[in-house]
């Protein structure tokens, strides 16, 4: 059993009847609309969104949930959706986990119409059942998530992304949505305030962590052991080159800059700022950051009892920054 598997365990039940639920809260009267969000639903990743929000449910309630919990995960995956539909438009991006995208089947005004109509239906999921509170919680992702990526287009302009301007960028542009999927979770099943502010924190921390996980790829493909510096192309500054331009030489500083502002497209040159990134330490850096904010999530978990859900939220932790793909 893989860990994603092992992570499922205690939930399995809950998730095979989220995947009916997610299904029907797509339905339109349009034939179009529904031959796309059915090819949408077909090649769904993983699932950890609404895991996040199954789990913490649980773990929060001992065991019991109900209909909200499954509204909060469906809109979760109704608005993550439409960000990803729209996603590929604006990368002009023709696959997404290993399928064509929508933009590239039907084209990107389709595209960006299915878009929009996943993400009124996530609101209206939410408006017409009176969930307020979990609206208000996935309206403040999408914000966030709006605002990290104009953000991180901005200062790839410049180049100047300082380590605290890249921890704002990847909070909003990643994490900010597990975020929201564990306090919905905790939300939908009436906890406190104080609770589900501490399981926004803990998503917080788990994303931030995969995105840092994210980063490192770049540095190391995981299939083959050769460095793949996509980020580097489409001078993206992650924390690896960060830190090695904080602590390098104004020579060795200018030549960085250089090279991914001219030669980012010049393979061998690529290769040779990945290999002066390993050689300053970069690789370690981010990593041990990278086990820092998986520490902190980790101990807000052990604010709460021992049960299977917070033992498969624990593994999850562990999936994000041992995950090769």
């Amino acid at each position: 059993m893989n860990l994603v598997e092992q992570i499922k365990q205690p939930i399995l039940l809950e998730m095979e009847l989220f995947e009916e639920k997610f299904k029907d809260s797509m339905l339109s009267k349009v034939p179009l609309l529904n031959r796309i969000t059915y090819y949408i639903v077909r090649r769904k990743g993983k699932q950890m969104r609404p895991m996040f929000v199954f789990l913490v449910a649980k773990m929060v309630s001992d065991g019991g949930f109900d209909e909200r919990t499954y509204r909060g995960a469906s809109v979760v995956e109704l608005i993550h959706t439409a960000t990803l539909v729209h996603d590929d438009v604006v990368d002009d991006s023709n696959r997404r986990r290993g399928f064509f995208s929508v933009n590239a089947l039907w084209k990107n005004k389709i595209a960006v119409l299915v878009g929009d109509f996943l993400l009124s239906k996530g609101l209206l999921l939410s408006i017409d059942n009176e969930d307020f509170d979990l609206l208000k919680l996935i309206s403040i992702a999408v914000r966030e998530m709006s605002e990290g990526e104009l953000l991180q287009i901005e200062k790839a302009r410049k180049l100047d992304i300082t380590e605290d301007v890249y921890f704002d960028i990847i909070r909003q542009k990643t994490a900010t949505l597990i975020a929201a999927c564990c306090g919905i979770g905790a939300a939908s099943v009436g906890a406190n305030k104080d609770t589900v502010r501490q399981m926004r924190k803990f998503g917080e921390y788990i994303g931030i962590a995969f995105q840092i996980k994210d980063d490192l790829f770049d540095y190391y493909d995981g299939q083959i052991g050769k460095p793949t510096g996509i980020d580097i192309k489409e001078k993206k500054m992650t924390l690896p080159l960060i830190y090695t331009l904080n602590t390098c030489s104004s020579k060795e500083k200018s030549w960085l800059i250089n090279s991914i502002k001219k030669h980012n497209r010049d393979k061998k040159r690529v290769k040779e700022v990945i290999t002066f990134v390993k050689k300053s330490g970069g690789i370690e850096y981010t990593i041990s950051k990278m086990n820092d904010y998986k520490k902190k999530a980790v101990t807000i978990l052990e604010n709460y009892p021992e049960s299977a859900y917070k033992n498969s939220l624990l593994t999850m932790i562990d999936y994000v920054v041992a995950r090769k793909v």
